[in-house]
């Protein structure tokens, strides 16, 4: 007997538990195991019922995502097929759920007769969240077990449903509490079923898993939902094999269900979503620090500044139950802070997103104050003031003298050098850069800047507190920008210049939104703020100065007071939620271009494409030689996390890779020529994605 399975025969029941840590992941070995044991007990006459269980209290997360794309992904005995073979053994099969049964795993337990669990686990159909749709009978049995609606929303959301949900929905028959032992009540569960002679497996629930649906449902579903779905490809085919679960008999369903499975698991889109998911594990894996380094004791936390990102911040906390110091200079400014707050927590509240307890419990976390003397014992300090380094570096010095010995001292700074605001201070190993992306109660990322001196402690402190709040920590060194914003800067760039040049706001976006982004670039300086982005040049004049034509439109903008979304005026008009093109615009284009002797002509699909891409693209390469981002999938995870770059594409040092690294440089060096003096001014190929291609490197990474 294999050890990655457990065996053991108590009175007439077998209990078979999955002992492959973490997570009991449904690699070949442990397939191999399992029908191993199954059929062991199959075959036992002693035996009149099988438990199946997870040793050390976690049933089973689902298959083995390394071996995706991989002959081992349908090595015998392949998931499939040890599925079906579990269907067929004449005895009471009962899953015994306990934490999670996700993916494969759910797919193990639907194939199981009976099922019962933990009030507190968790049951899912996450593929889609890797391109995939679930390929070992999920999407034909759950319908069958459900109804064809509800299997079809838990598939296609990916989140996985509370135990309660499951026993309501029909997916458990029973549930065992907090203290009752989950499996002394599976075998309980189990004598029950034998005593009444109940059958291998019941009934199906519903054999005609679409009868309660319109005739129409599935064309209506599908064009309700394809705006949304944009170009990804594993929505569609989720649809395409539950409609197959509705239509055909259940060996023909299983059969069509794998074969859209393998289209999926070979698609670039499936690819890019691994890459990202094994981009997040990779993430928190950080040079000098390791599962040893001493970790600070967090156990309260102040946030400078009570506006709109301050409080933002400071909701992050409290939301998992850590008390917040709110510190602001003007009473109404304080005020101001914390009825935002709550009136965001009601908002969920109406949603049903939050019950009145919950609402009441975060805000008794959150206290305000005017005084610095509030904080001084507060664990963690977050400056989130305005974004200007001599004021962010007076409130360090403030801080130095207030906050106890070990506290530690992070700004929310966006662009400015995290080691001139650590230099002002007397513990410069306590301070790092803590970059929430607004609003800060939602977005995922947190980029965490590395100061040239910050303490290894501290960046495992953050960084652990960082997934603890719900966030993905991508680690940064200190340049201009960080990861996120430096590459903005090119790509914005290229964006304004070529509205000079002939493209409309409208057309660049246009291609941008196609590839899959969530916003284009012109959009997005609206929504930020102009006058936003015109600090931040404000800021860097010296470095842009040889370049009169550099973002003159988004300037011009921010002299007329078009600041964008909060002035209904920016590149577009804004008219409520709808977003206009204004023409004014395009002739404000035509006059500067006039001005600056830049010749307008029709710009290509294509060239908005490649020029906005490619040297998005060509910074990430440089940060990644320079050793600011540790490697290309961190800058991947910063631009689909901060910057609503497709998930489907991997981010965008992935895409160059399924794009073609040469075509890549091909494209940069044919626009330094074609493009005259600009093209020369900016069209530089990063040394490193030079030598990539050189060598003949398909993979971005150091050489």
């Amino acid at each position: 007997m294999s050890t990655l399975v457990t065996y053991l025969v108590e009175d007439n029941l077998a209990l078979i538990g999955l002992a492959s840590p973490p997570v009991n992941a449904l690699g070949q070995p442990l397939r191999a195991a399992i029908l191993e044991a199954c059929d062991r007990a199959a075959s036992d006459p002693a035996v009149s019922a099988i438990i199946l269980h997870g040793e050390n209290g976690l049933f089973c997360a689902g298959a083995d995502i390394s071996e995706f794309g991989l002959a081992a992904s349908f090595a015998e005995p392949s998931l499939p097929d040890l599925l079906v073979r579990l269907t067929q053994i004449d005895k009471p099969l009962i899953a015994c759920i306990d934490r999670f049964a996700l993916g494969g795993g759910l797919e193990l337990a639907l194939a199981c007769g009976y099922r019962i669990s933990a009030t507190g686990s968790r049951l899912g159909l996450p593929e889609i969240n890797l391109g995939l749709l679930p390929g070992a009978g999920g999407t034909q049995r759950l319908p069958r077990l459900i109804g064809a609606e509800p299997a079809l929303e838990m598939m296609m959301s990916g989140q996985p449903v509370s135990a309660s949900h499951a026993l309501d929905l029909g997916l458990l028959d029973r549930l065992i509490g907090e203290g009752d032992g989950l499996l002394e009540g599976a075998r309980r569960f189990a004598r029950e079923l034998i005593h009444e002679g109940a059958p291998a497996r019941p009934a199906e629930r519903h054999s005609n898993p679409a009868a309660a649906l319109p005739e129409d449902f599935f064309t209506r579903y599908r064009a309700t939902h394809e705006p949304r779905w944009k170009n990804r490809l594993a929505p569609r085919l989720v649809l395409a094999a539950v409609e197959s679960a509705c239509v055909l008999p259940l060996n023909a369903g299983l059969q069509r269900e794998v074969a859209l499975f393998k289209e999926a698991e070979a698609s670039s889109q499936s690819q890019a979503l691994r890459h990202v998911f094994f981009a997040e594990r990779e993430a928190g894996k950080v040079a000098g620090v390791s599962a040893s380094t001493a970790l600070r004791p967090v156990a309260n936390v102040a946030v400078i500044g009570a506006g709109t990102m301050g409080g933002g911040i400071a909701m992050n906390f409290a939301n998992v139950g850590i008390p917040v110091t709110l510190l602001e200079l003007k009473p109404d400014a304080l005020e101001r802070g914390l009825g935002q707050i709550r009136n965001s927590y009601e908002i969920s509240l109406q949603r049903g997103k939050l019950t009145q307890a919950e609402l009441d419990k975060r805000m008794a976390l959150l206290t305000g104050t005017l005084d610095y003397a509030d904080i001084a014992e507060c664990d963690l300090v977050i400056e989130a003031v305005f974004e200007s380094l001599p004021i962010k570096q007076q409130v360090f010095r403030t801080l130095d003298e207030v906050c106890k010995p070990g506290a530690i001292l992070a700004s929310n700074t966006s662009t400015l050098d995290v080691d001139q605001i650590a230099a002002v201070t007397r513990r410069p190993h306590d301070v790092i850069g803590l970059h929430f992306f607004s609003p800060a109660n939602v977005m995922r990322l947190l980029e965490v800047v590395r100061g040239k001196l910050t303490a290894p402690e501290v960046l495992a402190t953050v960084l652990k507190l960082g997934k603890t709040i719900g966030k993905i920590p991508v680690v940064s060194g200190v340049c201009f920008g960080f990861i996120g914003n430096r590459m903005l800067e090119p790509y914005s760039r290229e964006a304004h210049r070529m509205v000079l040049e002939g493209a409309t706001p409208a057309q660049i976006d246009q291609v941008l939104t196609d590839l899959g982004l969530a916003m284009g670039v012109m959009a997005m300086h609206d929504l930020a703020g102009i006058d936003v982005s015109f600090l931040v040049r404000e800021s860097r004049r010296e470095a842009i100065a040889h370049d009169p034509s550099y973002c003159r439109v988004a300037d011009e903008l921010n002299a007329l007071g078009r600041f964008g979304q909060k002035t209904k005026r920016g590149a577009y008009i804004y008219e409520g939620r709808e977003r206009k093109e204004d023409f004014e615009v395009i002739a404000l284009a035509e006059r500067i271009a006039g001005e600056l002797h830049i010749p307008r002509r029709p710009i290509t699909t294509q060239e908005i494409h490649d020029r906005c891409l490619f040297m998005l693209i060509n910074e990430g390469v440089q940060l990644l030689d320079e050793g600011i981002a540790e490697r290309s999938g961190d800058i991947d995870l910063v631009w689909i996390n901060g910057y609503g770059f497709p998930a489907w594409l991997g981010g965008p040092l992935h895409y160059a890779e399924q794009i073609g690294l040469d075509v890549v440089l091909d494209g940069i060096r044919h626009y330094r020529k074609a493009l005259g003096e600009y093209g020369e001014m900016w069209f530089h190929p990063a040394p490193l994605l030079e030598r990539l291609v050189a060598a003949g490197k398909t993979r971005i990474e150091r050489l």
